[in-house]
């Protein structure tokens, strides 16, 4: 029985590693901000439910963010500023999976994300570039939904696209943004491979 049970674990457990990319930008108060792109790397665990239905855990490193371009002054002279803001994060979702037909499934459920880094890079006309770490006025902690589609083949690669749509706001409160809300949100498109 323990041998016929293990068995059955292991087809209905598998492991894998995906990596893709991010389009991120923010939302909330934030307004005219582009994308910023990055990358996302990481491993996954499905374990089946059923034939239909399965819980699917994630560990990612995951680069968020986003860009504006604005105009600055300092009374006199007017320069054209290229923000960058680069927020990474150490990512958890777990999504629940339904396949819709052999190797396609639509996933959503939450993630939680714990902030390594987070910098602004502005390259200002005339000036040159300069890099600020902003951690310290960021939250520590960023959670939201995610969802999307995905598709396995056979041979064990997997696509991915989806969706994250950040709940929390991730500016910490201070005299400087006291009521200011920022989220993050994304796009992400991956592969990957399950042993």
């Amino acid at each position: 029985m323990a041998v016929g049970f293990s068995a059955n674990a292991q087809d209905n457990l598998k492991f894998g590693v995906k990596a893709g990319v991010n389009f991120a930008t923010f939302g909330g108060d934030v307004e005219d901000v582009d994308s910023r792109t990055g990358f996302h790397a990481g491993v996954v665990a499905e374990f089946k439910l059923s034939e239909n239905f399965s819980i699917q855990p994630e560990l990612m490193y995951s680069q968020m963010g986003a860009k504006l371009d604005y105009v600055d002054s300092d009374g006199i002279i007017q320069y054209n500023v290229e923000s960058t803001s680069k927020f990474d994060y150490i990512s958890l979702p777990i999504l629940a999976k339904y396949y819709i037909i052999e190797g396609l499934s639509i996933e959503a459920g939450p993630q939680i994300g714990f902030l390594v880094s987070a910098k602004q890079e502005d390259k200002i006309s005339g000036i040159g570039e300069q890099s600020s770490d902003v951690k310290e006025g960021s939250k520590s902690i960023d959670f939201g939904l995610a969802g999307g589609l995905a598709y396995d083949l056979p041979i064990g690669v997997f696509f991915q696209a989806r969706y994250y749509a950040g709940i929390a706001n991730i500016a910490e409160e201070g005299d400087s943004n006291e009521d200011f809300d920022v989220k993050n949100m994304g796009v992400q498109l991956s592969i990957g491979y399950k042993f």
